[in-house]
């Protein structure tokens, strides 16, 4: 008897079961941080962390990019005898995998799981019937949907959008599509369903209707919102924000972006944001900036893992191993309290030239060990209290007195004008920005 899921064939037959050993372990096959029954606070890593893996990435990505083709050749795409079959022995291999690493979760999106039909009713049926399969697997094993979300970009169709295509036929089939895989999210026991918007933008402004392309979107969102709602979903819908790549300018640019649009449509006591560190990239901005951003709206919903590349223009989707970035984005996520019913999805990738199955694990366990010492770290800082200390005293001229009207709205522009004209010349403050710095590196280090 294993203690991990084996179907009809073993995939990754000379690795075990991923176990924690320990940071004087020299065994790449093992969790040197990351124990999922440590107690960090009143939660487990496991509970904190609620680790996901992208069913895309690890057994849909071949390795290409855009200069050259697969060079990954997986045993589970070998002998395809029909589709249905194909995407079974996926299935199978995802899950022997999801129970060797140890996450508690995995994300998916409709065409990873299922293959795209010769028609909307054929492409339903082959869905129903691998959702079907994946309940199954999901009872044995315990493993858990994250999140679903439905492929609204790779397809001819969707070259000019989905929801904001400027045709409506296109709009039309994106609904068919998203049903499809709401219906299979909500029968998986999915926490969360996503939204991406990875062609919903433009190439070119003045070909463009935005404001008509941005009510279209809203109004699209609204539909889905309202059809998952009637049909059981108590989920969180989540948008994905990112800058641009494929389109020029994305909808969904950064996160302030889509917490306006959001409020502007109404969406937001049912909608969040799932934050990716390598589309902060792309944004030019830093992953804590986004998941701060988020927090502070209290519309921080879920966590895609990964890292880019700042001398590359595109997603890299690397595996995290930069501790500074996750100790950054831990303190923002103890400090909101955590991230409830949404997780930390591995949407990253081996390198196109690591090729062996056994690099798919080590990557994983590099940014799980990465990012428990990520989150030990910054439970330290916050538990010892000195390093927000410092931070809070820096506004400290509104905790009573006159600034503390002010943020009580007691406190008019002329009153301000008056306070002003009898007030020496304020001091100069220092930011200490390099003892905050050093601060950080030494519970680091």
């Amino acid at each position: 008897m294993t203690d991990y899921y084996i179907g009809n064939k073993e995939y990754f037959k000379n690795i075990k079961k991923i176990t924690y050993e320990g940071k004087n372990s020299d065994n790449p096959l093992a969790f040197k941080y990351y124990d999922e029954n440590k107690k960090i606070g009143n939660k487990t890593m496991k509970e904190h962390l609620r680790f996901a893996a992208s069913y895309w990435h690890t057994f849909r990505g071949g390795g290409s990019d855009p200069f050259g083709g697969n060079t990954k050749f997986f045993p589970w795409d070998i002998d395809q005898k029909d589709p249905l079959t194909h995407y079974k022995n996926i299935l199978d291999a995802s899950f022997e995998f999801f129970t060797k690493i140890g996450v508690p979760y995995y994300c998916f999106h409709d065409r990873d799981i299922a293959p795209e039909g010769k028609s909307i009713a054929q492409s339903e049926k082959w869905l129903q019937n691998i959702v079907k399969e994946t309940k199954k697997r999901q009872e044995i094993t315990g493993t858990k949907l994250l999140w679903g979300t439905a492929n609204l970009f790779s397809h001819p169709r969707f070259m000019n959008g989905a929801a904001t295509n400027p045709d409506f036929n296109v709009l039309a089939f994106s609904a068919a599509q998203v049903k499809a895989a709401m219906d299979a999210t909500i029968e998986l026991a999915g926490e969360n369903y996503v939204f991406w918007g990875g062609r919903e933008g433009y190439m070119y402004l003045f070909n463009t209707d935005m404001k008509r392309e941005l009510e279209h979107m809203g109004k699209f969102l609204n539909l889905c919102r309202n059809y998952a709602r009637k049909n059981g979903f108590k989920g969180t819908f989540l948008i994905e924000p990112k800058p641009m790549e494929p389109s020029k300018h994305q909808y969904d640019f950064d996160a302030a972006t889509v917490i306006g649009f959001l409020n502007q449509y109404n969406l937001a006591g049912d909608f969040k944001l799932n934050i990716e560190a390598n589309h902060a990239t792309l944004a030019n901005h830093t992953f804590a900036h986004e998941l701060q951003v988020s927090a502070d709206a209290g519309l921080l919903g879920s966590i895609d893992a990964n890292r880019g590349d700042s001398q590359n223009g595109w997603d890299t989707d690397q595996f995290p191993v930069d501790i500074y970035d996750t100790v950054e984005a831990m303190l923002v996520v103890l400090q909101a309290d955590g991230i409830k019913n949404g997780g930390l999805n591995f949407d990253a990738k081996t390198r196109r030239n690591s090729t062996d199955l056994e690099d798919i694990f080590i990557g994983y366990i590099g940014g799980m060990d990465t990012f428990a010492r990520g989150l030990e770290i910054a439970y330290n800082i916050i538990k010892d209290g000195k390093f927000l200390k410092m931070r809070d005293s820096r506004y400290s001229s509104f905790d009573s007195g006159k600034g503390k009207e002010f943020e009580q709205d007691k406190l008019s522009l002329e009153d301000l004008r008056n306070l002003a004209a009898d007030l020496p010349e304020p001091e100069s403050n220092s930011a200490k920005q390099e003892l905050f710095e050093n601060m950080i590196n030494q519970y680091i280090l």
